[in-house]
Formats: C-alpha cells, sequence, structure tokens
C-alpha cells in the first residue's frame, strides 16, 4: 500500500477534480446557471463572512447532509473551504458518492475574498441563543439563518384567549422577537378551562397583562405589546402597521372581516382560526405582492361572502368548547406563523384545514380566491375600513365611525415621521 504525505494526498485529490477561479464562479451565477456552492468550513468560520447564496455544511457532516440540500447528482456543486485544501477533498469524495459536477474554488473564501467579490457576514446568535434554540437549529429548514429571521420578526395576537394562548407561547418559546397583543378583556374564572396563558391569581387581571407576565417567564428576549383596547376601524391600520404577520383569534364575526379587510389592504400575511363546540379550522389568507413575486390567495371574503344573521353561530360563551381543542388549533396557527416567518414548508394559503376532535379526522378543503372578491379580487370595491358591526347586522358602535383607507393612514404615517 502507498503512503501518501499530506500534500501527495491533496495533489492526487486535485488531480481528480474539477478547479474553478473565484472570477469564474462568479461570472457563472451571474449568468444565471443553476449551481449549488456549499461551504464546508467550521461554524466559526462561517460567521466571519460567506459567500452569498451558499449553503453551509461543516466538513465533517457533508457526506451525511449534502443528499438533503441537493439529491440531484448531475447538478453542478462547487466545494469551498477557507484556501482550497480541505474542498478539494471533499469534491473527491461526492463523486465517489455519484456526484458528477464537482468543482473545488481555489483558494477557497481567502481567494474570494482576495478577487474583490462580495460576501456576507451574517448575524449570529449568542451562546445563549445557540443553547436555546438548538433544537431548532438543527433543523435544516430552520438552521441559524432561520432562527434569526424569528428572533427579528414581529407577530400580532388579536385576542389573548382560547387560540391566542397556545399560539402566544410557542411563538415566544420559538424565540419571536416581538409579540403584539390586542385585547382589551380581563381574566374570568371561567376562561381557565382552555386560556393557558392566564392562571388562578390571574382572575380579574388583564388578560394583556397577565399574558405580557407569561411569556416573558417562557422567554426573557421577547418583547411584549399590549393592546388594552378593541381593535377598530379607526385604529386597525395603526395596530396592524410594521408587524410581518398577523394570527387572529377572534370571537365574533365583525373583527373577523375587520383584521382581514386592514390585512388584505396593508398587504399583512393572516393566520386565521375559529374553534366551535369539537371542531376547528385553520387557513392563511396571503395577499398578493407583485414586486416579492407572490401571487396570494383568497381571503376571508371569498370563503365567506356574508356574514351569517345575527344570533345563527352562537358563541363559545353559548355552546360550550372542549378546553383542549384550543390548544391543537391554536398550535397549527403556531406552525403556520413559523412556516411563513422563516419561509419553508407549503403554508396553509388557499387550504382550509378542518378538524372534528370526535372522531379525530383531518380534512383539508381548497380556497380559490374569487376574482369578483370586494378586497382582494381583481376589481376592489371596498378600499377602506368601514362599520363592521353595520355590515354584520349588529347595532353600530357608539362612537360614529368615519371610513378609513390605507392611503389615508400611509399619509399620516409621513406625516408623523
Amino acid at each position: 500500500m502507498t503512503r501518501l504525505n499530506r500534500d501527495q494526498l491533496v495533489q492526487l485529490a486535485k488531480s481528480q477534480i474539477v478547479e474553478w477561479t473565484p472570477h469564474q464562479l462568479d461570472e457563472r451565477r451571474k449568468a444565471k446557471e443553476a449551481i449549488t456552492v456549499v461551504d464546508v468550513r467550521e461554524r466559526d468560520e462561517w460567521i466571519q463572512g460567506h459567500i452569498p447564496q451558499s449553503v453551509f455544511i461543516p466538513r465533517g457532516f457533508l457526506e451525511l447532509q449534502i443528499e438533503q440540500h441537493q439529491p440531484d447528482r448531475d447538478t453542478p456543486l462547487v466545494i469551498y473551504c477557507a484556501g482550497g485544501v480541505r474542498s478539494a477533498l471533499a469534491a473527491r469524495n461526492l463523486q465517489e458518492m455519484g456526484y458528477t459536477n464537482v468543482i473545488s474554488l481555489i483558494g477557497g473564501f481567502n481567494g474570494w475574498k482576495n478577487a474583490g467579490l462580495g460576501f456576507k457576514v451574517p448575524k449570529s446568535l449568542s451562546e445563549e441563543q445557540r443553547l436555546r434554540y438548538s433544537r431548532h437549529t438543527m433543523l435544516q429548514e430552520i438552521g441559524d439563518e432561520g432562527q434569526l429571521k424569528l428572533l427579528e420578526s414581529k407577530v400580532l395576537l388579536i385576542g389573548a384567549g382560547g387560540l391566542g394562548s397556545p399560539a402566544a407561547l410557542y411563538l415566544a418559546a420559538a424565540g419571536v422577537g416581538q409579540i403584539g397583543i390586542v385585547d382589551y378583556d380581563t381574566v374570568d374564572v371561567s376562561n381557565l378551562q382552555r386560556q393557558i396563558l392566564h392562571g388562578q391569581s390571574d382572575v380579574g387581571r388583564s388578560k394583556v397583562d397577565s399574558a405580557a407576565d407569561t411569556l416573558r417567564e417562557i422567554n426573557p428576549e421577547v418583547k411584549v405589546i399590549g393592546y388594552k383596547e378593541p381593535i377598530t376601524s379607526a385604529n386597525a391600520f395603526e395596530m396592524i402597521s410594521g408587524y410581518d404577520l398577523v394570527l387572529n383569534g377572534s370571537d365574533n364575526f365583525p373583527t373577523r372581516y375587520l383584521v382581514n379587510d386592514a390585512c388584505q389592504m396593508l398587504g399583512i400575511p393572516l393566520v386565521d382560526a375559529s374553534i366551535f363546540m369539537f371542531e376547528g379550522q385553520v387557513t392563511v389568507y396571503q395577499p398578493k405582492h407583485r414586486e416579492a413575486g407572490i401571487e396570494g390567495g383568497p381571503c376571508y371574503r371569498c370563503l365567506y361572502p356574508d356574514p351569517p344573521p345575527p344570533g345563527e353561530v352562537p358563541s363559545c360563551a353559548e355552546a360550550g368548547v372542549l378546553g383542549v381543542l384550543p390548544g391543537i388549533v391554536g398550535s397549527i396557527q403556531a406552525i403556520e406563523a413559523i412556516k411563513l416567518l422563516v419561509g419553508f414548508g407549503e403554508p396553509l394559503v388557499g387550504r382550509l384545514l378542518m378538524i372534528d376532535t370526535t372522531d379525530m379526522t383531518f380534512r383539508t378543503l381548497k380556497v380559490n380566491r374569487n376574482p369578483d372578491c370586494p378586497v382582494c379580487g381583481d376589481h376592489p370595491t371596498v378600499t377602506e375600513l368601514i362599520d363592521y358591526n353595520q355590515f354584520c347586522g349588529l347595532p353600530s358602535s357608539t362612537h360614529p365611525v368615519q371610513a378609513v383607507s390605507v392611503n389615508g393612514h400611509r399619509q399620516t404615517e409621513k406625516v408623523l415621521a
């Protein structure tokens, strides 16, 4: 058996693979060629800077994880390390695994920087954060980059009750940076059967205050913003603006239509859910974003064009609800929110998940966007927030409601800025 020293082993590997210069890689990427670039350095090297849009797989995990990132054996793979040595050895191993188009980057990341090409220095997790969120960062769909997205995200919860409770707990535990909570109610002893944000000692307290204390105990890093007032046509834009996503846990139709319309007009995704006795529903309303290439899906009005007659649908207070049901449904809302914030999986856009816990069946119904929808259709006719109590056949609020347009709100923001 021939014994090789380090230099001989590297030279042998380089003789068996293809190498590109940094400029060759840059030119092919500018030409929009389908290339997967893999950084095989260690994490402490990666966080000090890396080639944009590269996949991070430490050298010790490359053979174990490469198929998850690039299952196609014929797609060009460009491997780089710090100086081009580890990448040459790694490229040869990938060829032995059946990858037919593996390239090692000459000079590695140092060569890329010295060539004057752009690189990215990512924000990094602190040691405490790395430990706290380690079960997230192990998931390739999340990783450090996804966790950092969560830490910088802002989610607004409409309601700190049955649905808002589990959703808030899991979003806080997941590391969502800012959680806004809209709820003007106080904790009642009858809430404790299902609203797990609150305990016996919280009875009589503001739900917002109770929720904030619980969430800060779960995760002190989370910033909790409380709104101890009902969301209305007059304040909806102000409340929702600035958040990345809204999660609706309200229990009345005027609020549902209001939040839907406001989110559509502001272009903010809405994770919507409802519960009734033993059944629950969850869906995602994703507004259209031409600039971002997001087609968008249906909205609440596509699914429910008209509200039911007043009194036809009893509330939980009137019909009752299985205490654990909002735990299931609210947790699914939290999952959908995390998928949207991080950017993985297939959110429930255009799909309505229906749950019946009496026989434990889960069904998904397809929901199409209505081109004639007055809010999200091709030619919207509802372009400002209205009196939603009146729209739902209920007595109007005691204060006159003035229609509010999103353009008017944005003009006000500019003036205040």
